[in-house]
């Protein structure tokens, strides 16, 4: 048996239907992790989102929601103010079965830890002021929303927004479900103590002029996470990184470049070129 942990698809079925090949995926036997993002930008989202739920549905997969995951969300609640010429939705919200497939998506979790080995999936980080048993509980906030009667109140009128950008513990209500959620989806730099930046999406350069309190999250000496290593995605400029106990798992496969699936047991990465889908500032 064997738990792979596979990168952000956003729509690239037939690229992970050929990396599952090359790696001898047993359905069997094998188990799949899914780091976010499955849907959007690419030319098959439905198809990845049905292999995805009906593997979970028999016990063989698991996900982490996304920010595109939540984008198909806020779509299907007919919020369209941050919707992109890029989104390839469609085919799911013009599905005959989109209400069950919706149900099945915000029923997913955004954060997860393995039962026997010390390794935690989240799509973009953890904040370093949490250790895993705090983000795990943190996540759990956000998650009952989502499984509840206001999950669409929560998602029109409270989800969207980088406002608070610094966590405390004393944050309430929606304030502090929208810091939770962008901190497991969205984030790439903070400072020490949580404090989000999303301007900064490229990859950290040696000699570059950066604010230095700003770091990769997973960079903080003070990061009270590392008794797990965390595997993530959401960060394709990125690159390949194990480092700091952090694996980073979205090696840009919608632009070109490759789709992941690294094996636990084995500690080993397989990769798959990817033919260009979309390039930025085209449609696709």
């Amino acid at each position: 048996m064997a738990t792979y942990i596979i990168g952000d698809l956003q729509g690239c079925f037939d690229e992970l239907m050929q990396l599952l090949k090359q790696i001898d995926y047993d359905p069997a036997q094998d188990e799949l992790w899914f780091a976010g993002d499955i849907v959007n930008r690419g030319p098959k989202s439905l198809e990845c989102l049905q292999f995805v739920k009906n593997l979970n549905a028999q016990g063989k997969a698991k996900m982490v929601l996304g920010n595109h995951d939540f984008q198909l969300l806020a779509a299907y609640c007919g919020l369209h103010d941050y919707a992109s010429k890029s989104d390839t939705l469609g085919d799911i919200l013009s599905h005959s079965e989109v209400d069950k497939l919706i149900d099945w998506l915000r029923q997913q979790p955004l954060m997860i830890h393995h039962p026997l080995h010390p390794v935690a999936l989240v799509h973009a980080g953890v904040p370093p002021q949490w250790c895993i048993d705090e983000a795990l509980s943190h996540a759990k906030e956000v998650e009952s929303i989502l499984r509840g009667d206001q999950w669409q109140d929560f998602i029109r009128n409270h989800l969207f927004g980088a406002k608070p950008k610094q966590w405390h513990d004393g944050l309430q209500g929606w304030a502090r479900l929208r810091y939770i959620a962008n901190a497991f989806t969205r984030m790439r730099y903070c400072n020490a103590e949580g404090k989000l930046e999303f301007k900064q999406k490229n990859k950290p350069k040696p000699g570059a002029s950066t604010r230095t309190d700003y770091l990769p999250w997973f960079a903080h000496a003070n990061r009270r996470n590392k008794t797990s290593d965390i595997f993530f995605g959401h960060w394709s400029t990125l690159g390949v990184m194990d480092a700091y106990h952090v694996h980073s798992i979205d090696t840009g496969c919608l632009w070109g470049g490759y789709l992941t699936a690294y094996c636990l047991e084995t500690h080993k990465r397989h990769t798959l070129s990817c033919n260009i889908i979309c390039q930025p500032k085209t449609k696709c």
